[in-house]
This record gives C-alpha cells, sequence and structure tokens, in this order.
C-alpha cells in the first residue's frame, strides 16, 4: 500500500524558510525527498540551510523574496518554476511579531507607533495574500496544488499587549477558510488551502516576551503560558513537522478550510 504521507519528488515553496520553524519543516521535507525552494528575505542564511540540505543529499534552492513587493514575489516563483517546472505546495510561512508594536508595560496600546502596527499587520496577512496570488494562479491553472497557511493561537483567543499581530493572524485564519472555499469551487476540487496554528514555541521573536532576558526564567506570562497547557511545556520545531506532512500529502486530499491548533492542548483548556 501506498504510504499516505509521501512527500516524495513534492515540489514545495516555502516563504520564512530559513527561519527556526520553517527552517525544521524545509529539513524535513528535504529529508523526506520533496525539492525545497527556501524562499526568504535573509539570502546568507537562506544560502546556508540550502547548503545544509544538500550536503544530506536533499534539493534546496534558496529563493531572495520579500513577501510585501510583488516583483520579487514573482521574481521567486519564476526561479522556482524554471529550475522544477512547477510548484505543487506553498507555505506563508513569513511573519513575525515585532517589539515596538506590543504594549507590554509601561507601554500603553495608545502610544502604539503606527508604523510598527502596519509593519506586523502587512507582514503577516499582507504577506501572505500576495504570495498565495502568484503562487495560487499557478495552481488555479494547472487544477491542483496545497497551500499551508501559519495562523496562530492568537486567533483562537487574543492574547494581551499583542493587538496588531493577533488582529493579523486571525485574518490569517479567515483568508485561510476564504482561499479554501474560492479555490475549491472558482478553480479546482484538488487545490486544498489549510493552516497550522502553533501554540506558543521558545523562538527568538518571542523570547523576550517569554523569558527574562537577563536570566533566562520565565516571565510571569511565560509562567501563565505553561500554566495554561496542558502539555506543561512549549513547542519544540520537531512537533509541528507530523501536522505538515499530513496537510501536505495526500493523507489529507479531503480536507481544505481547516485551521489545526498544535499547541499542547491550550486552545482546548479553560483554565478552571
Amino acid at each position: 500500500m501506498k504510504n499516505l504521507f509521501d512527500v516524495k519528488d513534492k515540489t514545495v515553496v516555502i516563504t520564512g524558510g530559513a527561519g527556526i520553524l520553517c527552517g525544521e519543516m524545509t529539513r524535513v521535507l528535504a529529508g523526506n525527498g520533496a525539492k525545497v525552494c527556501v524562499a526568504d528575505f535573509d539570502e546568507v542564511r537562506a544560502g546556508a540551510l540550502c547548503r545544509e540540505i544538500e550536503a544530506e543529499g536533499g534539493f534546496a534552492l534558496p529563493l531572495k523574496i520579500n513577501v510585501l513587493e510583488r516583483k520579487t514575489v514573482q521574481e521567486a516563483y519564476a526561479a522556482a518554476v524554471a529550475k522544477l517546472g512547477h510548484v505543487d505546495v506553498l507555505i506563508n510561512g513569513a511573519g513575525g511579531n515585532k517589539k515596538e508594536a506590543t504594549c507590554a508595560p509601561p507601554t500603553a496600546f495608545f502610544d502604539l507607533p503606527e508604523d510598527a502596527i502596519r509593519m506586523v499587520l502587512d507582514l503577516n496577512c499582507v504577506g501572505t495574500i500576495i504570495p498565495s496570488q502568484i503562487f495560487g494562479k499557478h495552481m488555479a491553472k494547472r487544477g491542483t496544488g496545497t497551500i499551508i497557511n501559519i495562523s496562530s493561537m492568537n486567533a483562537f483567543r487574543p492574547l494581551t499587549n499583542i493587538a496588531a499581530y493577533s488582529a493579523a493572524k486571525a485574518a490569517i485564519s479567515n483568508f485561510t477558510q476564504w482561499l479554501a472555499t474560492y479555490m475549491a469551487q472558482r478553480h479546482s476540487p484538488d487545490i486544498r488551502v489549510n493552516a497550522i496554528a502553533p501554540g506558543f514555541f521558545l523562538t527568538e521573536q518571542n523570547r523576550f516576551l517569554l523569558t527574562d532576558e537577563k536570566t533566562g526564567n520565565l516571565t510571569s506570562r511565560g509562567k501563565t503560558i505553561i500554566e495554561h497547557t496542558p502539555m506543561g511545556r512549549f513547542g519544540e520545531p520537531a512537533d509541528l513537522i507530523g501536522t505538515l506532512l499530513w496537510l501536505v500529502s495526500d493523507a489529507s486530499k479531503f480536507v481544505t478550510g481547516v485551521v489545526v491548533p498544535v499547541d499542547g492542548g491550550f486552545s482546548a483548556f479553560s483554565g478552571v
């Protein structure tokens, strides 16, 4: 019987592919035989990751991209198709928060700078929509394809201090459902759009919120998160892989428009 979770020879483009979480996705997909394009703003880091993957016998192509500039996304798309012939899977991994858009005390919400708010909204939401337009059009012409977005726990319940990031991730969850319906009804039922909503993973982007910069101990926010996570720990990048392989492969061929929490039970816990 064919392995339902087989991703061998799938052609995949991952925006933000050189980051911590998406870098792990890239390594595992390539290690399982997928041909992966690491589309990232940081050319140096993308190139280093691709060399690491190729040293292990995988295929990885670095692509320079700015997900907020349509021209660079189109150039990345053209380079991917020129090398691979077509793209089966787009993973919209580019995103993140900005410290200046966070109203942790003593900063007040009323004083958050507009440019920081716009940056977070644009990077996460618009930075998902533009690649979905360009690569989605390619999939529509082929009549097949998979798009995977990255949502967040903030889309399930807004968390304190991060208004812009919460709003942006909620928009991504909504957009995932909208695009899934649009693609299936207007173009092909063989085009699937889903999202992964990671729980709390200790990365460089949120470390300043969850741990004390000087001592490395958990902040009060970090402690609260652990107390409200039934599994009692932060996630590790490898914890996303099972869900990723399921959504990329034919194992989920009748699944579209879902946002899958990978959160150690955080979204299921009422707090009492």
